[in-house]
């Protein structure tokens, strides 16, 4: 029996053990940094299985070591714990336990997928040498991000991995395909907090104030044109405020301050900090033209995801060899964000979607909804295609 037949009959047999541990974690889900029995039912079936691990990365992360049957290089595979601060509404046996927290990225999918990859791993570790270290990361939803604090606790030394592979779940893609994009393939993603300082007054009389909310929307104007003409047009920006608010106010009643929030994202490095400096520079020099202050906060996230070309290339062969060319697709663009991103900036990374979608049985939901649910079916290919990939990874770095 080739290999892969031997990862598929595997998958197979530990498919509803793996929907069982993703409905465990459904059901029990934590906020970032807050993961503890999360953690705690990971290291269980980690310790069940006798895979040795350590706990305590960044709070509650935990990082599993498998070794071959030999010698070898080491390849990293990553998996988030967190949730969301979202009311659930499916009507499912398995659904959120916690009120107001739910796994509505799918970051339940992903630790079971990773765990049913070590279970395989573990039973066919006569077929492959070398070291699997499996990353079970915290805090992936909130600045500054898990995978930023666990690479400055040196997740990634000793031995340094080859590479490292995350998997993330597609709702808009039908169970049974994934998804690459080599390259840049997800954008970085920065806070602005902005607070406009005028001086309020009478609303019938606008001469005697330095009106803040007038100000506020001229500057708005000026700052879209930093994407609109500063950005060169071939490389996607996003500049958005979702949130704007005064201190008082009413009908007739102009107040002294004005308070925005909103987003940054790019897709290059170099063109994000020249905006943060010509961000800087609209704010103050548009609020003085009109005789008022600007103070803006920029809280910078996640940085630009890129995946490596030649990781992702071979990634690509190998889910080919184990699906199928016609279950494998090229992902777009997303402007979305994602801390894999800081492993990506400095190390080979390939970041793969695993379709969830199945449109005839009502699965279609987007992340971060309240009705957010997976095609369960997909967990086979979840924890399957993780292992050979590992696999695969290994043998060629041995090879070469």
């Amino acid at each position: 029996m080739h290999l892969i037949e031997k990862i598929q009959a595997h998958a197979q047999k530990g498919h509803a053990d793996v929907v069982g541990i993703r409905r465990h974690l459904h059901m029990y889900p934590e906020l970032s940094f807050e993961e503890q029995e999360t953690a705690a039912y990971i290291a269980a079936r980690l310790t069940e299985w006798g895979i040795p691990f350590t706990s305590g990365w960044a709070g509650h992360g935990l990082v599993a070591v498998l070794q071959g049957s030999g010698p070898g290089p080491t390849v990293a595979l990553r998996a988030d714990l967190d949730a969301l601060p979202i009311t659930e509404a499916n009507e499912v046996d398995y659904r959120s336990r916690n009120p107001g927290v739910m796994h509505a990225c799918g970051h339940d999918v992903h630790s079971a997928s990773l765990l049913g990859a070590l279970r395989i791993l573990w039973s066919l570790q006569s077929e492959w040498k070398g070291t699997v270290r499996a990353i079970f990361q915290p805090a992936e939803e909130k600045h500054p991000g898990g995978a930023s604090l666990l690479i400055k606790e040196g997740v990634l030394e000793n031995p340094r991995p080859s590479a490292i592979f995350g998997q993330h779940v597609l709702p808009t893609m039908p169970a049974g395909k994934v998804g690459f994009r080599e390259g840049v393939c997800m954008a970085s993603a920065d806070e602005l907090y902005l607070t406009i300082e005028g001086k309020g007054g009478h609303g019938a009389m606008p001469h005697l104030t330095r009106d803040p909310i007038a100000i506020t929307s001229t500057l708005i104007n000026a700052l879209q044109q930093i994407v609109s003409r500063n950005a060169n047009p071939i490389s996607p920006s996003v500049l958005t405020f979702g949130r704007i608010w005064s201190d008082g106010g009413a009908t007739n009643v102009i107040p002294d301050k004005v308070h925005l929030e909103g987003t940054f994202r790019a897709l290059d490095e170099t063109w994000r900090e020249e905006a943060h400096r010509l961000l800087t520079s609209v704010c103050t020099g548009v609020a003085q033209s009109m005789g008022a202050t600007c103070h803006l906060e920029i809280r910078k996230g996640y940085p630009t995801l890129i995946s490596d070309v030649e990781t992702t290339r071979r990634a690509r062969s190998w889910a080919e060899a184990y699906l199928g060319r016609d279950a494998v697709e090229e992902l777009d663009i997303r402007m979305g964000a994602e801390d894999f991103a800081y492993y990506s900036q400095v190390m080979p990374a390939c970041f793969y979607r695993l379709g969830t979608g199945n449109t005839a049985a009502g699965i279609t939901s987007g992340l971060h909804t309240p009705r957010f649910d997976v095609d369960e079916t997909a967990l086979e290919i979840g924890s399957g295609l993780m292992a050979w990939m590992a696999m695969a990874q290994l043998s060629e770095q041995i090879a070469e």
